[in-house]
């Protein structure tokens, strides 16, 4: 199967939105104007990449990224990676490898000096990650915030 990897476009929105309800199935579905002025703002994001892999025609799995500037390590930025999801159709076929590899690759053109990811709490995602060249090097915190306050 051929995997191509491209930054993502407003027409993907749909798609996209499609493959964040597999990644968070419990999430309600955004208004189809709330989704877009989502985008917008995400389009217009210094730093920020949207990837897709295409494969048969198809989009098949997205990675979010920022690039965080930074102040230590020489002034290398931090490239971190979000929402990263293949489809279910699409899984175990080298489309979430090819994802990170496109994610490292924006990092170092980039010149940072780290990509770094949260995982869940899911043996085969971390081993996923650790055979893409990932490490659990740290330990993540997480605060998360009421909705609507």
């Amino acid at each position: 199967m051929e995997i191509t990897v491209r930054t993502a476009v407003e027409r993907d929105l749909p798609v996209l939105l499609a493959l964040y309800r597999e990644l968070n199935p419990d999430d309600a579905a955004l208004p189809p104007e709330v989704a877009r002025a989502g985008w917008e703002h995400i389009a217009a994001q210094q730093g920020r990449t949207v990837l897709v892999a295409e494969a048969g025609g198809a989009v098949v799995g997205t990675a979010d990224s920022i690039v965080m500037p930074n102040l230590t390590r020489g002034g290398r930025g931090i490239l971190f990676v979000e929402n990263v999801v293949v489809a279910e159709a699409g899984r175990r076929r080298g489309v979430g490898r090819r994802l990170l590899d496109a994610m490292v690759d924006l990092a170092e053109e980039a010149g940072c000096y780290k990509v770094q990811l949260l995982a869940a709490d899911d043996a085969y995602v971390h081993t996923f990650y650790a055979a893409c060249g990932f490490e659990p090097r740290a330990q993540g915190f997480r605060r998360y915030l009421a909705r609507g306050a």
